[in-house]
């Protein structure tokens, strides 16, 4: 399966209509958004249950600022609508086979619960100005 470029249009829609989605933050002047590009590539044709989406930062800066982006490359990683990895800096080969393996094996009941724990315990705070 081949990468998809999304935006912040079809950002939220591509998370949630897909049980895993890889997402590369990039730009065109990065030198190591450029050399992790074909690693990403090459993972996308050997995992077609997985989403691969790419983020121009330069054309998409919003969703660079939503997600608090500071460094480029970096690739999240979520999992039923759940951002269930955050790094920055390009992986190797071996390291993206690695984040790959331990999302498909994450136990979703379990990290939903957190998730709905984390909600409980933070509920007096406003999040509404958060668009995630």
């Amino acid at each position: 399966m081949a990468t998809i470029d999304i935006s912040a249009e079809n950002f939220e829609k591509t998370i949630t209509d897909n049980d895993i989605v890889l997402v590369d933050f990039w730009a065109d002047w990065c030198g190591p958004c450029k050399r992790f590009a074909p690693v990403y590539d090459k993972s996308s044709d050997q995992h077609g249950d997985v989403t691969y989406a790419k983020v121009d930062t330069d054309a998409h800066p919003s969703l660079m600022n939503d997600f608090g982006i500071q460094a480029i490359p970096t690739l999240m990683a979520f999992r039923e609508g759940v951002m269930v990895f955050n790094q920055a800096g390009a992986l190797p080969g071996p390291a993206l086979e690695q984040v790959i393996d331990a999302v498909k094996k994450l136990d979703m009941e379990e990290v939903h619960a957190q998730v709905a724990k984390l909600q409980a315990e933070h509920g007096d705070h406003d999040h509404a100005d958060h668009q995630h």
